[in-house]
């Protein structure tokens, strides 16, 4: 049964398929260069490249072409493991690409039993699988109604048109692979309770077993790599093993199917190119240009595609890195030669005619990962921002991308960076060093204008200090008491005179306390003066020579603002003591005789005014009777 693609894309694993270990990623833009669908994103400047799993298609580009190891691919080994352990049945089926990978193992039996070894109850061949979708498409291509189609049996050229060419999806040749033809294989032969791992060279196949469940469904994928990594972990020695045969059934030329073309010679479909209606290639450029070309030139080309995106399965991400290609191509064909002269061709026929009755047909649905074109003129502001011209088709190729409109293009679609950008960045660079500089120099002005300051407000310092024992000292030598308050009356400096006022009590915690630092002056003085200390803070008026009593004594009280709203000092005069009585007496001498004198002054002037009043009348009353005595002579 073959699950909804709709259903299945919300299917995902616990894991991505291929993800980037940001520890060792060193920027370098390899993976992103290599990436032939723009799924290596770098967002934003501060962080690493990431690989949008939803736009991957598990090609392995990336994987391969990482050369610090920062690229992983889902690991399948403690999950195979525990498979191993249980109790039910496993089977794995194997890709005719191990002949080439095992090149180090002298017979082909050797590893079936290393496999044996590992646990698995029952080792199959792919090959088999291959011979049943060979007849898929003979029969396909000889029933020719018009329509071409593209080979699936690669899942990432079918991942490629899903998600990159929605528009050919009507175009996949209908047919499952070799692998699913294979798990259906088994599961029939075996049962339905077994447990299915396919071993081969393929990543993508990790996501796409997510597609099937029931008859053709595989429960886990090994790349090759990861198998030779479990035979250490296990110890597994070829040269303590006895040959073991693969399960039946054997496969045929299917065992081709790894190099390209080799799954459709196997059953005679020809690439004569006079006669031939397929054109095979292999490799992820020729597999873009050739899908490029079939979407828009299909009626022209008339010809099936049959495509695998690596050079041949036997280059596959999952085969160990540094194999020769045409040294592993020659051992598969060599493995072939030596299987179909062992097989017995009789049987296989009836095999492959039991076998042909599954159901081999698959469906497909589009996944459109295409972004939309960005506008030219924001195309062309990024450019311009990259000191690019508005189009420039070149390119140094440092960020990965073919040009610099490529780069533009994937920063406007929000894949790509700025400053991935190699010239932009050191442009940059090298306008930050020059302001760097710049800043430097000025932060060596301010850092030497700090030291002369420092050292200006030292000296300030000492005079302020020195200035301050000096007024302390002479504080502490006036005979009038003085004290000085915060806001919340608690004293910060008095002197001697101010404590003897106080008392004996004030005297013995001055002991203690020098100064009475900090002392409550609501616990030293009377309400009602400190009743004016406050009034003072908080109405910063200032209350000159006020008698108030404080026990027995009458004092002349004059408090005064410091710091506004904040300190207050106070000067207390004993007015009965000896030296304030003879300052206070002539004080007030001096200012009777001054009031006796202002007085004299103002009685004089009224004198004054007043004879000078008497003297204009008199005048008046003898000037009028002069002038009545003419009168009456007359």
């Amino acid at each position: 049964m073959i699950i909804d693609h709709k259903k299945q894309h919300n299917k995902k694993p616990i894991k991505p398929l291929l993800h980037i270990d940001s520890n060792l990623c060193t920027m370098c833009y390899a993976c992103v260069r290599a990436c032939p669908v723009n799924a290596i994103e770098m967002k934003s400047d501060d962080e690493k490249a990431i690989i949008n799993s939803d736009r991957c298609i598990g090609c392995g580009e990336c994987y391969t072409s990482c050369s610090y190891s920062a690229v992983k691919y889902r690991d399948s080994i403690e999950h195979v493991e525990k498979m191993l352990s249980s109790t039910q049945k496993v089977v794995a089926i194997i890709a005719p690409s191990i002949a080439a990978e095992f090149h180090d193992i002298t017979d082909y039996r050797k590893f079936v039993q290393m496999i044996r070894q590992l646990g698995f109850q029952h080792v199959n061949e792919v090959a088999f699988g291959a011979d049943l979708v060979a007849n898929e498409y003979l029969e396909l291509f000889d029933n020719f109604k018009g329509k071409y189609y593209i080979t699936s049996n690669c899942p990432v050229v079918v991942s490629l048109i899903e998600k990159y060419h929605p528009e050919l999806i009507n175009n996949l040749a209908p047919i499952k692979s070799p692998m699913y033809a294979t798990a259906q294989v088994v599961r029939d032969k075996y049962g339905a309770g077994i447990k299915v791992v396919y071993i081969g060279p393929c990543l993508a196949v990790k996501d796409e077993i997510l597609l099937y469940d029931g008859e053709a469904m595989i429960d886990e994928v090994l790349t090759f790599q990861e198998l030779r990594t479990m035979i250490l972990s296990h110890h597994i020695n070829e040269a303590q093993l006895e040959f073991s045969e693969f399960d039946e059934p054997f496969g045929g030329k299917g065992a081709l199917f790894p190099i390209r073309h080799g799954l459709l010679q196997s059953v005679d479909i020809k690439e004569d190119l006079l006669t031939g209606t397929v054109i095979s290639t292999e490799g992820g450029g020729n597999v873009l240009e050739a899908i490029e070309e079939f979407a828009a030139d299909q009626s022209t080309l008339k010809r099936h595609l049959d495509l695998f995106f690596c050079e041949g399965c036997i280059m596959g991400p999952g085969t160990s890195p540094g194999g020769k290609k045409f040294l592993r191509r020659s051992l598969v064909i060599n493995y072939t030669k030596k299987r179909l002269k062992m097989l017995d061709k009789t049987k296989w026929e009836v095999n492959v005619e039991e076998y042909m009755k599954l159901d081999h047909q698959r469906t497909f649905e589009p996944n459109d990962m295409r972004l939309p074109d960005p506008s030219p003129q924001k195309v062309n502001d990024i450019l311009l921002k990259l000191g690019k011209t508005g189009d420039d088709s070149s390119g140094c190729g440092s960020c990965g991308y073919h040009s610099c409109k490529h780069f533009a293009i994937a920063v406007a679609q929000g894949l790509a960076s700025t400053d991935m950008c190699h010239t932009f960045a050191m442009r940059n660079r090298l306008d930050y060093i020059k302001t760097l500089r710049t800043a430097n120099e000025k932060l060596a002005q301010v850092q030497d204008a700090l030291k002369i300051s420092e050292q200006n407000a030292l000296v300030e310092k000492e005079s302020a200090e020195d200035a301050m024992r000096t007024t302390t000292a002479m504080l502490q030598k006036l005979s009038t008491a003085v004290v000085l308050v915060d806001h919340n009356l608690k004293i910060i400096q008095s002197n001697e005179s101010f404590i003897a006022l106080l008392g004996q009590e004030a005297a013995d915690i001055n002991e203690v306390v020098p100064g009475l630092l900090g002392a409550d002056l609501k616990t030293l003085l009377p309400y009602t003066i400190t009743n004016l200390f406050s009034y003072v803070i908080n109405n910063n008026e200032d209350i000159q020579g006020r008698d108030v009593h404080m026990e027995e004594k009458i004092i002349n009280l004059s408090i005064f603002t410091i710091k506004k709203n904040k300190v207050v000092g106070a000067v207390f005069k004993d007015i009965q003591a000896p030296e304030f009585h003879t300052e206070e007496v002539i004080s007030r001498i001096t200012e009777v005789i001054d009031k006796n004198l202002e007085m004299v002054q103002q009685m004089g002037f009224i004198l004054g005014e007043t004879a000078a009043e008497t003297e204009r009348m008199l005048n008046s009353i003898i000037e009028s009777k002069k002038n009545g005595d003419k009168s009456n002579r007359i």
